[in-house]
């Protein structure tokens, strides 16, 4: 049986933490730090407004947190990217995340966005994390069928699909880079399903999500969207995850086709 070994949370440097998402005590003051760029510190690499350094509120034991900021645009997200920034900034994140990985210092990388007042995340500007975990196995609740489902495009290079096996559920999209040799590719796939999540899944009543990376076992990466609502009891109570029937899934899988072909990005890359 695998044991629950928790991430131990320091309320301590959690306290003068700068939020978003819900109001400032009086001592605190409501100024975006990733706005701030002249008073960053700590950084390990940057491209332009692609900034990448040590998380200055490290709030997990035990590990290293580091945090990507994605733009200068406060409210900017995937979702509003140009294509060509985004493409450049999956590419930087890639870079970034697995130069932790290659340090060899970490039993595991984890690397991931949060997006909305839903997502668990605590500050609005665009930016990903990259956690360094020095002992804990933070795949161990991960199978490869979580990065399995219902085939929504496929070439030699990328495989996009609709979970059958969802981490959480209901619906989550697979975004699974098969090769190197096509990111801009799955980055286009990954910034269409944030559109396709915050704008047509359940008719556009999302506002959040979370985006995951994960290494496969065939040295591929899985880039898993995941809507944010209240999670389920089931999961919460006992991390059973729930999946959408086979006509819904094959119906959501049909749509997120339709809604890249029309953009025409499928006909221009597919080989």
């Amino acid at each position: 049986m695998t044991n629950n070994d928790p991430l131990v949370f320091e309320l301590a440097v959690a306290k003068d933490k700068p939020q978003s998402y819900r109001k400032f005590h009086s001592h605190q003051k409501n100024i975006c730090p990733f706005c701030d760029v002249d008073h960053l510190t700590d950084v390990y690499k940057r491209d332009g407004d692609l900034i990448w350094l040590h998380n200055k509120y490290p709030t997990l034991r035990d590990t290293t947190q580091t945090v990507l900021i994605e733009s200068h645009a406060h409210h900017g997200d995937i979702s509003t990217y140009t294509k060509e920034h985004n493409r450049k900034m999956i590419k930087f994140a890639l870079e970034c995340a697995e130069e932790m990985v290659n340090t060899k210092k970490y039993k595991t990388v984890l690397w991931y966005k949060n997006f909305g007042p839903n997502s668990g995340g605590s500050l609005i500007h665009p930016h990903m994390q990259i956690v360094g975990l020095n002992h804990e196995n933070g795949y161990k609740y991960i199978h490869s069928n979580n990065f399995e489902g219902v085939t929504v495009f496929e070439n030699k290079d990328i495989e996009v699909n609709v979970a059958q096996h969802p981490i959480q559920g209901y619906t989550e999209l697979n975004i699974n880079l098969l090769t190197r040799n096509n990111i801009d590719l799955w980055a286009d796939w990954i910034q269409s399903g944030t559109k396709y999540m915050l704008n047509v899944m359940y008719n556009g009543r999302c506002d959040s999500y979370n985006l995951f990376f994960y290494s496969r076992l065939d040295g591929g990466i899985c880039a898993k969207l995941i809507t944010r609502f209240n999670a389920s009891p089931y999961f919460v109570g006992y991390k059973l995850s729930q999946v959408n029937d086979e006509a819904t899934l094959n119906m959501e899988a049909k749509r997120f086709r339709e809604f890249f072909d029309n953009g025409s990005q499928v006909k221009k890359h597919a080989n």
